[in-house]
């Protein structure tokens, strides 16, 4: 089956193209159909996440998954959220995947409570009026490092450290990782939505 990705990112179609491995799913990038960016105007990741889903789906005429994912930071309350990808730029820096990373840096300098969470939320709609959209929520506890360690990844990757391994993301094996992401958890119950409601 042929789905569109609600998302130009790379790094999320590549990394959702190989969870998704065990369906026979193939996802497409919306751009590759000329489909513009949806709107996001939402404060949830789920309200962004299915009206990414539904405009990909309405505009391709093919069944369309969309995630919408962040940094929820306890310090914060649980910002930056579903304004993580542009958290940088209100602090005067262009928006760049390096330049996110130096901003947290720099505003948690001096807070000693590191703890975070990296959420994801994937939505799936057969069609743009899907009344049962499937929505899967994959979230994972992490501490934010002092300094940037590793390189594999993408994002803040290299500032989410997990205790439980005692490396950041961008220091795991991509199957580790992708095993223990949000995005590795959001995944794999959406999987299991797509087997039991859709007959995957």
């Amino acid at each position: 089956m042929k789905m569109v990705l609600a998302s130009n990112n790379a790094g999320k179609l590549a990394e959702l193209q190989t969870l998704f491995g065990t369906l026979n799913v193939q996802l497409v990038r919306q751009s590759e159909l000329n489909i513009s960016e949806a709107a996001e105007p939402f404060k949830t990741f789920v309200e962004n996440a299915l009206a990414k889903a539904r405009h990909a789906a309405q505009h391709s005429g093919l069944p369309a998954v969309a995630d919408d994912a962040g940094l929820c930071i306890d310090a914060f309350g649980g910002l930056p959220g579903v304004d993580t990808a542009y958290y940088c730029t209100q602090f005067g820096y262009e928006k760049s995947d390096v330049n996110n990373v130096k901003a947290v840096l720099e505003q948690m300098a001096h807070i000693d409570n590191r703890r975070a969470a990296m959420v994801s939320t994937l939505v799936a709609v057969r069609s743009a009026f899907d009344p049962e959209p499937l929505i899967a929520v994959g979230r994972v506890v992490v501490d934010i490092a002092r300094e940037p360690i590793g390189s594999n990844g993408f994002g803040f990757d290299p500032v989410l450290f997990l205790p439980e391994f005692g490396q950041t993301f961008a220091q795991l094996p991509v199957e580790v990782k992708n095993a223990n992401s949000h995005r590795g958890r959001s995944s794999q119950a959406m999987l299991a939505l797509m087997r039991e409601r859709w007959g995957l």
